[in-house]
């Protein structure tokens, strides 16, 4: 690609002047699913070559950005993309941000946070956060982890094998309940999605197309809702799938300052980006937020970790 001054037309947001030469990595290439190559007209046995051809070459070009990666040091200009703050971010959004900017600040990474109106389809998995690093666009925290790690910046190397697993299961529930009641709230409780998730979502766009996208995220939500069999579930259970969490939660932490005694993990940022968020989001109930702090050592959890990595010491 030849220098230009701007980038070209319905690439991205993002603020090169003049635009880089370098390639632009949004994500390591997706493995080619077999089946579409068994409808392919060429002999069986060419088919089962591609197939594995282009799998080697998967593999070959993630191992590839991997060792890209990892040769590089973590810049100082790093960014991390989200919604608006003020405006528009929903409250899942926004504890799956702040669940990523503890984790880089508990590895000593820094990150300037930038808000753009269009964060959501400058993703490249539709998913929020991204964080902008050099060349290289990676969306999530999962994958953030695996990026920050092939860089040699990990939080659970101390950890063995069974804590390990642990730590994934305790990740599981929080994705699966505390991540899927904030999105039930949001876009599945009538007066939370009328008053509150669909005007803010459809800020930065004119009508009538910010009223169109509302609707159609509300619809992507709720049919997620359906297949996961969240569908026919009512208010109140949620909000008691979201205690039956907590408590998990807190049992696990009990007395110490972090699920794993001294060490902070990546399970601690997920928990503090979706608790805390839960606690000062302004919704048009308190009851999500009351389950929460029914649990003492959760509530000290959670300011234990804004005062160690979100309060400025110098002030």
């Amino acid at each position: 690609m030849s220098p230009q001054k701007d980038p070209p037309s319905g690439v991205d947001d993002f603020p090169h002047s003049p635009w880089s030469k370098t390639l632009l990595c949004g994500f390591a290439p997706v493995r080619l699913n077999p089946q579409p190559l068994d409808r392919v007209t060429v002999p069986p046995w060419r088919s089962r070559r591609i197939s594995e051809e282009y799998y080697n070459m998967s593999l070959a070009a993630e191992a590839f950005v991997s060792q890209m990666a990892a040769a590089e040091p973590w810049p100082e200009n790093a960014t991390l993309y989200q919604p608006l703050k003020d405006d528009q971010i929903l409250l899942s959004d926004h504890a799956s941000s702040l669940a990523v900017q503890a984790y880089l600040r508990m590895c000593g990474l820094p990150v300037q946070v930038v808000c753009r109106a269009n964060a959501e389809y400058m993703s490249p998995s539709g998913k929020i956060p991204f964080i902008h690093v050099g060349n290289q666009v990676v969306s999530e925290l999962g994958p953030i982890v695996q990026f920050t790690k092939a860089k040699g910046h990990t939080l659970s190397d101390s950890l063995d094998d069974v804590q390990r697993a642990e730590m994934k299961a305790y990740m599981e529930l929080v994705y699966n309940m505390l991540l899927t009641a904030e999105l039930y709230v949001q876009w599945c409780d009538d007066a939370t999605a009328a008053e509150i998730s669909r005007p803010r979502y459809s800020t930065p766009y004119s009508w009538p197309l910010g009223k169109i996208l509302a609707y159609q995220k509300q619809w992507e939500v709720r049919r997620k809702m359906n297949a996961i069999g969240w569908g026919g579930k009512s208010l109140e259970q949620v909000y008691e799938d979201v205690s039956q969490c907590c408590q998990a939660l807190s049992q696990r932490l009990g007395t110490q300052p972090y699920f794993f005694n001294k060490q902070a993990t990546e399970l601690d940022a997920l928990v503090f980006g979706h608790l805390f968020t839960i606690l000062t989001t302004r919704l048009t109930s308190t009851e999500l937020a009351e389950r929460v702090k029914s649990y003492s050592n959760l509530l000290s959890f959670c300011r234990r970790i804004e005062q160690t990595y979100f309060e400025d010491k110098g002030s």
